[in-house]
């Protein structure tokens, strides 16, 4: 159980800048939404489902790769796996802007920005920055340095966010008021390019920032190294490249499926607006992926406690939360929607299918360590390639009749299916107990209150938030007797008083 709390503290401590960061961000989906049309914030969410697939190209499964290497014998008293892996990614990073710039008038026809071959450029650069920055940040992991890492992931997103307030605000203010202090640099016809320009700043201030991370420690290079760490990365490349595709290529190929011609981008952009309101469990998937990767390697080499029974209760209380996640945001949509435009809010139907997806998701990662921890990652591969060809299929044909819709239901299927094939394949090479009949309870046990606020629904949301708040106390009553805990042991009020007291 100690090592259980232990994840959770570091689960706590690299979601700050995970939650925290991630939440501010959402926050300009408002100002976003409010400022740009539907189909200029389509582009937004096309290029962006591109820039998500190109940084886990450059990637290329080092971060995981380090994780394995750092942690063995042979190479724990050397930073020879960092240098290494920093020395790659920088070569391939700067390969990578060179090859976009050569071939810029094809790449931004790809993009569906033609006229703006600067927000290519632009997106470029920010990618490959934020490639090379990865395995600085995922050393900080690995020295188990989170306020560290939290502070600079969070100075990274205030600057990004000051600047997006200041470009799309502040200067067209200024503009109105005092042209003359902004009309030497500031464009209103650039647009949306200032969202780009934004997040290329930040990323670029996270190099001085991680200065001694680069630069304060002897660099080596191997080449012996380097062949080992990609040979057990290439397939988390696949892996990873097809999971990412799994998660933006409905953004990508919506707007190519819709029939529609003028409502291409604009459907594309409600879409992705609406994905936004499942930022919650997106979140709290990813400060869990933070903590959990570096925790089951180091658990890996450990030999005195028994590991599995370890990792079918963190899989226990990862569904127990992430179906109250998904619980509370059903309940209270009708607060949250309100921080996308009136106009986009046509898609909200889409929200629970998006959520249930990236829990099957999440379960998927905790699933992962039997091929992470025996070395057969190419097993993730096969399974993320299945789940590709899933969503490409349905999106085909589910998307022209059912819109953003039929793209939902595409990646709910998705990831159904590769959870059910990890379960099984998972219990063959690498099994574990986990407790299956808990986790079905809390997964239909949710979605059993979430189709009570429907039965018990008023003219009133207020009534029915009330009533739903109601659900979610049950809900969490539910897990408490199941789990034969109280309150106070579920959340330690009286350590959390002395901390803060101290």
């Amino acid at each position: 159980m100690g090592s259980v709390k232990s994840l959770a503290k570091d689960t706590v401590l690299y979601g700050a800048s995970s939650i925290v960061g991630r939440f501010l961000n959402w926050m300009l989906v408002p100002l976003y939404t409010n400022v740009f049309s539907a189909s200029a914030y389509g582009v937004v969410t096309y290029v962006y489902s591109f820039v998500a697939i190109m940084l886990t190209i450059l990637t290329y499964g080092m971060e995981t790769g380090f994780f394995r290497f750092a942690n063995d014998d042979r190479f724990r008293a050397s930073n020879i796996v960092y240098t290494t892996a920093l020395s790659s990614l920088a070569f391939t990073s700067t390969l990578f802007v060179l090859l976009v710039w050569a071939f810029l008038g094809p790449v931004t026809q790809l993009m569906e920005c033609p006229d703006h071959p600067s927000f290519v450029m632009l997106m470029a650069v920010c990618v490959a920055a934020d490639a090379f920055t990865s395995i600085p940040f995922a050393y900080l992991r690995f020295r188990h340095r989170p306020l560290k890492f939290a502070s600079l992931k969070l100075a990274g997103i205030a600057i990004n966010i000051g600047l997006n307030l200041f470009f799309i605000l502040g200067c067209p203010w200024l503009m109105s008021h005092a042209p003359s202090t902004v009309n030497w640099f500031y464009d209103p016809e650039f647009g949306i390019g200032y969202i780009f320009l934004s997040n290329l700043i930040s990323s670029l201030a996270m190099l001085p920032l991680l200065w001694p991370e680069l630069f304060t420690r002897k660099w080596e290079f191997s080449q012996s190294v380097l062949r080992l760490m990609l040979r057990y990365s290439w397939p988390i490349l696949v892996l990873g490249f097809a999971g990412i595709m799994n998660q933006n290529l409905d953004k990508i190929l919506l707007p190519h499926l819709i029939t529609d011609e003028a409502a291409r981008m604009s459907m594309t952009g409600i879409y992705g607006a609406c994905f936004k309101l499942a930022v919650i469990m997106v979140l709290f998937l990813q400060a869990f992926r933070y903590a959990y990767e570096p925790f089951i390697f180091d658990r890996a080499r450990s030999q005195g406690e028994d590991r599995k029974q370890i990792y079918a209760t963190v899989m226990k209380w990862f569904v127990a939360f992430a179906m109250l996640i998904f619980l509370a945001v059903m309940v209270y949509t009708p607060i949250i929607q309100v921080f996308i435009g009136a106009r986009y809010r046509s898609g909200i139907g889409v929200v629970p299918i998006i959520m249930l997806g990236e829990l099957f998701f999440g379960i998927c990662f905790n699933l992962a360590l039997w091929y992470k921890l025996t070395d057969r990652t190419q097993w993730g591969m096969w399974l993320t390639l299945i789940g590709l060809v899933v969503v490409i299929t349905l999106n085909i044909v589910l998307v022209p009749r059912f819109g953003y819709y039929g793209s939902a239901w595409a990646s709910f299927a998705c990831y159904a299916t590769m959870m059910i094939l990890s379960y099984f394949l998972g219990q063959k090479y690498f099994p574990i107990r986990y407790h299956v009949g808990r986790l079905a309870l809390y997964f239909f046990a949710s979605l059993a209150l979430y189709g009570l606020t429907f039965l018990l629904a008023t003219p009133n949301k207020w009534v029915n938030m009330g009533v739903g708040t109601l659900l979610i106390l049950l809900y969490i009553a539910l897990v408490l007797r199941v789990e034969k805990m109280t309150l106070g042991q579920l959340i330690p009020l009286g350590a959390l008083k002395r901390k803060l007291g101290r």
